[in-house]
């Protein structure tokens, strides 16, 4: 038995598990670890439709979300926290609690972790950006892989693992200003 077929190593189990049971496809795609935007689009290749990128936040009053956004979206962590319903300003959860609430390490965030999130204590953020794209690529629980699903394949997915997709309109950051002078 390798790791890759060790439920106790593999940690993409339990996701396409509930998967298959949903009947979702799921063609994943092996390469190496990604930990960034930029190796993804350095090394996808062909795989088409929506890329996206995972944070884990969690508020002051203890409250956990994991947002879901387009790859590309700059968006503003000093405000999102109006957006989504936050209590008080947002940061990065610690690797300990992205463990302990969904089950996996940093680089491999994904809405598919929500699977591991049986106690429902995080709460699931999607830009609505990424509605208009018809497949949605994420991480199988592992950054060693990418999975393609349908949107609303993800959508029934989530709700399956007892969680609720909130579709949002998330804020930016401001663009820098030019270092440079046109005169």
């Amino acid at each position: 038995m390798t790791a890759e077929t060790n439920p106790s190593t593999d940690p993409s189990l339990a996701a396409f598990a509930l998967l298959d049971r949903l009947g979702i496809a799921h063609p994943t795609h092996d390469h190496p670890p990604l930990h960034t935007v930029e190796d993804s689009r350095a090394l996808r290749g062909e795989i088409g439709g929506g890329h996206i990128k995972n944070l884990f936040l969690k508020d002051k009053g203890g409250n956990f979300f994991l947002v879901t956004a387009e790859e590309d979206s700059p968006l503003d962590l000093k405000t999102i926290d109006k957006v989504i319903g936050a209590k008080g300003r947002v940061s990065f959860a610690s690797a300990e609690q992205l463990m302990a609430h969904l089950g996996i390490l940093p680089g491999s965030v994904s809405p598919l972790a929500l699977v591991n999130d049986t106690g429902r204590a995080v709460r699931f953020v999607l830009e609505r950006k990424l509605v208009r794209h018809d497949i949605l690529n994420v991480h199988p629980l592992v950054n060693t892989r990418t999975t393609s699903i349908t949107r609303d394949d993800l959508f029934r997915y989530v709700e399956a693992t007892g969680h609720e997709t909130t579709v949002l309109d998330l804020p930016y950051r401001a663009p820098a200003p030019e270092t440079g002078s046109d005169q």
